[in-house]
This record gives C-alpha cells, structure tokens and sequence, in this order.
C-alpha cells in the first residue's frame, strides 16, 4: 500500500490499480491541485481537485480540473436542487478524514454522493489527491468513477470565464 492512507486502503480493497505520485510539498501554498501539476510535471487540465459542497444542506463531492473552476449552479442542477455553496474548511475535514489540501475523493470518512467532471474523459488516465498533501494518485477515469460510485457531468467552467 503506498502511503496507507485511506484512499489507497480503499483501492487496494477494490482491485483498483494506481500510481503513487509524491512531491514536495511547500506548505505556503492554497493551490495544492496547481502545486501537485507543477512539482509532478502534468498539464493542470489533467489533475482534477476535490471540493465539498452543500446542496440544499446536503454535502455532496465535486471533483473539477485545477485548471477549470466548480460551476455551483451546474452542480446544484446534477441534484436537482437549489442552492450550492461550498463547505466550510473545517466541515469538509470533519466529514472526509482529510486536511485541506489534502482531500482525495476516495475513501472518504463519511461516504457522499460525487460527479466528476466530464472533461475527464479527455485522458487515459487522471491525478487527484492521494489523501495527504504532497500526495497524488494516478489513475483511469474509469476505476476512479468506480471507486467513488460518481457521476460524470459538466460542472467545471473555464476559469478565464467570469
């Protein structure tokens, strides 16, 4: 197991192969998903980013491209519901098992409902946090759609868009 954090615990009981990607983490840093791209080398388009939103006070994961920014009205339409807002930092660790920073969309403390973004599709295989910042796995859109039972919509935007 590498690392053994829950999110490779989680994919080792699953079957799901992937690739550990440490790097140095430069603890100054709130954009951990652009850090991951640049210490690891990887078009920012290709490391996707996990986000807790609440949804009509439901809290629902959102995994977007570091390179895009989470479209809230998109993702409140995926759930058919009203208003999204994101989760506070502390809320979002609490219900994950994760720091900031280092929250991976697998093996969450708390299970919830997820949607990745469509333009995963776009790559044979994807970066999301491994579960501890300084910390990225590898792995195809597919096992990481399974491992985390999501839906894939169109729920990031451009982040020239305003």
């Amino acid at each position: 197991m590498a690392f053994g954090t829950p999110a490779t615990v989680a994919l080792d009981a699953q079957g799901i192969t992937f690739t550990a990607h440490p790097y140095e983490n430069r603890t100054t840093t709130t954009e951990f998903g652009a850090e991951a791209a640049r210490e690891l080398g990887i078009e920012p388009a290709r490391v996707f980013k996990t986000l807790m939103v609440s949804i009509d006070a439901e809290m629902v994961v959102a995994v977007v491209p570091v390179s895009g920014l989470l479209d809230l009205k998109a993702l409140a339409a995926v759930f058919h519901g009203k208003k999204a807002v994101m989760a506070d930092p502390i809320v979002a660790q609490r219900r994950t098992g994760y720091v900031v920073g280092g929250i991976s969309p697998i093996g969450q403390k708390t299970a919830h409902r997820t949607v990745i973004d469509e333009t995963i599709a776009l790559f044979d295989t994807v970066f999301v946090s491994g579960g501890r910042r300084g910390f990225d796995i590898e792995l195809t859109p597919h096992d990481l759609a399974r491992a985390t039972r999501a839906t894939i919509a169109a729920i990031a935007r451009d982040s020239n868009r305003h």
